[in-house]
């Protein structure tokens, strides 16, 4: 399936970046992070399929590798990536699967389940059953629920109370995408984790976190940076999964230091 593609450009330094933002955001989300590195490097953002101003998703197929083939096709170039959360994943399939196009790598809490699942299947479970409040409003097609429940566990911790009405009725329009995504963030639809797959991604990668994130990123950072052939692992103090938003200024730090 081929969607149009929106873009926008951030910066004016050297190096060409491409940027992947997380689930029910856009591009703009890289804004901070772009102008603190703005003499460093020109950063290319897009939107995810559905997503900010990109086209729509029609439901069929394997809504991963639209969101894959995406930002494959921006790389005209080998070029830095930066991801986030469902963007991070975005980048390491890359990485992975085209690794002559990606000059090095940066995620923050890619959230790819399927390693963490064959690495620490006690600590997913754990996870799950902190789950259930959001399946239940998702199958009960209270979706503005399952946003909330959702936004709770993997948002910026101002609340669902302080979010605007507008950015509510975004999230919840856009739901669907968290249970569309899990057949490659759980189930490994794509096959990375076959043997050999991850040893094709020789170029550096920094793999950060935030100090206060859940234990399910941690669980996932560990369970990558094992696999990883060429990673540098980061840590954000007083962060959370949120951080490229509530902590842009640190997080672009992480990633002037490592391009260093």
């Amino acid at each position: 399936m081929t969607l149009d593609t929106f873009t926008r450009s951030f910066g004016r330094g050297p190096r060409k970046a491409l940027a992947i933002h997380c689930t029910l955001a856009h591009s703009v989300a890289w804004r901070g992070v772009a102008e603190a590195l703005s003499d460093d490097m020109t950063l290319l953002a897009y939107d995810l399929p559905s997503h900010g101003k990109s086209g729509d998703w029609d439901g069929q197929g394997n809504v991963h590798d639209v969101a894959t083939d995406m930002a494959r096709a921006l790389l005209t170039e080998p070029m830095d990536i930066i991801g986030h959360s469902f963007g991070a994943t975005v980048g390491l399939r890359l990485a992975i699967e085209s690794p002559e196009l990606v000059r090095s790598l940066t995620m923050f809490e890619p959230v790819y389940f399927a390693a963490a699942v064959v690495d620490d299947p006690d600590r997913v479970a754990a996870a799950d059953r902190n789950s259930a409040a959001f399946n239940a409003a998702y199958q009960s097609g209270d979706m503005m629920k399952a946003a909330r429940v959702f936004n709770t566990g993997w948002g910026d911790g101002s609340g669902w109370e302080q979010t605007p009405e507008k950015l509510r009725q975004y999230m919840a329009d856009r739901i669907h995408y968290v249970p569309a995504s899990q057949p490659f963030l759980r189930d490994d639809s794509a096959g990375l984790l076959k043997p050999g797959m991850f040893e094709r991604a020789t170029m550096p990668v920094l793999l950060m976190d935030g100090a206060t994130s859940g234990d399910m990123a941690f669980a996932i950072n560990e369970s990558l940076a094992r696999r990883l052939p060429n990673v540098t692992c980061r840590t954000v103090a007083g962060a959370g999964h949120m951080a490229p938003l509530t902590h842009p200024a640190a997080v672009a730090d992480e990633i002037r230091s490592f391009l260093a």
